[in-house]
């Protein structure tokens, strides 16, 4: 049956409508990562980039774990678009944007607070903390456009439009890059530099979005119908079904950037020198995620659309069709690593002792690649089918009887049980959620009635 599936090049087509331009597009996000780590890592001292590390870490921490918003906001527009529910789709994109709005007010106003809860759990160098504190006080004003980019990402997914997406984040990491080159290397603004360079770009691709998504709507778009539901915002029983959703994602969410919070946290203590190195092996995870997540918004659009028509034959093609090439990407990326890890490594710092200690931890860069190729492919499945409680389930077993655990029994290691802890994670993530699938398939729930 799977190699039926495999052989049905229309379904490899629909695939990669949506997986190419995402990977494409997604691929530009490490590689701003790696320009932000360059011009502070050519730096002449390593708490420059640990302060990055940190600052943005924390940024990235409360950006990440709302990114429900993205992400369920996918799940139900897919499923509104398959079933051909224009004023569905329209209602989603208003209580996305709405949510998005009411969460920034709430991290705008609670900003300190934040700050100073994070920062109590890293125990760095006077330095560090200083650097990261000017990164976050800057960064974090990003917050509004940093949401609403999630819902309008997010929403454009869900109506099976992925070429829009691409071409906005190529826009927003190329003006960011230019901006980092400008603002680190030009003025000398430093870490200061970095993080105003983020947050301008965010604006940027905010209304570059704005505008884009308004002529995307024309074909769903009606006056008394926009109007009629722009007043349903405030109403709780049409927010309902997305603000339980969300807590769940939210929750799944959480789990997942307790892993990398814990690994900086944990890699301050060990020293700068490897809180910088971890940072920099980070960018070859974040290569992973973002060019694999590519084929799990694939995965996502699709299932929706296919549970929105209730079509389960389609359903999963798709899922099998993106396993198929993700094991494909996932290989290649090992072989990669492996090959060119080093010179990757030297590429981003010059500073010979991160240098030292990140090639002392490749290996387990290297293996990550298989390790979580499930993960992601079987998230965007569970996304699509907007089944997220199994997801948050998944991630608080692959959480707190994974990872925790193997930290502790490998914790004389040093940072290498961190590395370790992250392969097993992210290996129980993916074999926890695929034997939910398997189970699903085997009862005939995969599509709910």
């Amino acid at each position: 049956m799977i190699k039926s599936l495999l052989l049905n090049f229309t379904t490899h087509q629909k695939v990669f409508a949506i997986a190419l331009p995402m990977m494409i597009s997604n691929i530009s996000v490490p590689l701003l990562g790696l320009v932000d780590t360059a011009v502070i890592g050519h730096m002449p001292e390593s708490y420059y980039l640990a302060g990055v590390a940190v600052g943005s870490m924390v940024v990235t921490l409360i950006f990440w774990m709302l990114g429900f918003l993205r992400m369920s906001t996918t799940g139900l527009v897919a499923q509104a678009y398959g079933a051909g529910d224009h004023e569905q789709i329209i209602r989603l994109l208003l209580q996305a944007i709405f949510v998005a709005l009411l969460l920034a007010a709430g991290i705008l106003i609670l900003q300190t607070p934040l700050l100073m809860l994070a920062l109590k759990f890293v125990d760095g160098s006077g330095q560090v903390l200083l650097y990261a504190d000017l990164y976050f006080n800057i960064r974090i004003w990003s917050a509004p456009a940093a949401l609403m980019n999630m819902a309008l990402f997010g929403w454009l997914l869900g109506v099976q439009n992925a070429k829009v997406p691409m071409f906005l984040l190529i826009i927003a990491n190329a003006i960011n890059i230019g901006l980092d080159l400008l603002f680190v290397v030009y003025f000398d603004w430093g870490v200061a530099g970095v993080a105003w360079a983020s947050l301008l770009a965010d604006y940027i691709a905010l209304l570059c979005g704005l505008l884009l998504v308004k002529r995307i709507l024309n074909p769903f778009y009606k006056q008394g119908d926009f109007l009629k539901l722009s007043k349903q915002l405030t109403d709780f029983k049409s927010l309902k079904q997305f603000i339980l959703l969300n807590r769940d994602i939210f929750i799944r969410t959480l789990c997942i950037q307790a892993t990398f919070a814990f690994m900086t946290i944990q890699g301050v203590k060990l020293g700068d020198d490897i809180v910088s190195a971890n940072s920099v092996l980070m960018h070859f995870l974040l290569l992973i995620s973002f060019s694999m997540d590519g084929l799990a918004y694939a995965a996502e659009a699709l299932v929706g659309k296919n549970i929105g028509s209730r079509c389960l034959t389609k359903f999963k093609e798709s899922v099998y069709v993106t396993l198929f090439w993700a094991l494909i990407f996932s290989s290649a990326q090992l072989f990669l690593f492996y090959l060119y890890g080093q010179w990757i490594i030297v590429q981003i710092t010059s500073i010979t002792s991160v240098q030292m200690q990140a090639f002392n931890y490749l290996p387990w860069l290297v293996i990550i690649p298989i390790t979580s190729v499930l993960g992601f492919i079987f998230d965007g499945a569970f996304i699509g089918m907007t089944r997220a409680k199994e997801m948050r389930n998944s991630l608080i077993f692959s959480l707190l009887v994974v990872y925790f655990p193997v930290w502790l029994i490998f914790s004389e290691q040093g940072n290498h049980a961190l590395w370790i802890a992250m392969n097993a994670f992210m290996l129980a993530r993916g074999v926890s959620l695929a034997w939910i699938y398997a189970r699903l398939n085997k009862r005939g729930q995969l599509i709910a009635i």
